[in-house]
């Protein structure tokens, strides 16, 4: 596991807006900010409340569904 700087609270809070934006991809955050997938679902999980993280992950789930590219 390669060992990152800790991430600054806007840096999180631009994070946030980009995965719950239906036009950054997790590729998009990876490359902005070296956060794979995992680390984003995980920094997520932990940021927003439950009912709201699940929703998240059920529009992205449907959105994958119909775009290849999508998150």
């Amino acid at each position: 596991m390669t060992m990152r700087p800790a991430l600054s609270e806007a840096e999180i809070s631009d994070i946030i807006q980009m995965a719950l934006s239906d036009h950054d991809s997790f590729a998009q955050i990876q490359m902005l900010y070296g956060l794979p997938e995992k680390e984003v679902k995980a920094l997520m999980r932990s940021s927003l409340k439950r009912g709201s993280y699940q929703a998240w992950r059920k529009r992205v789930r449907q959105f994958s569904d119909r775009r290849a590219h999508y998150k």
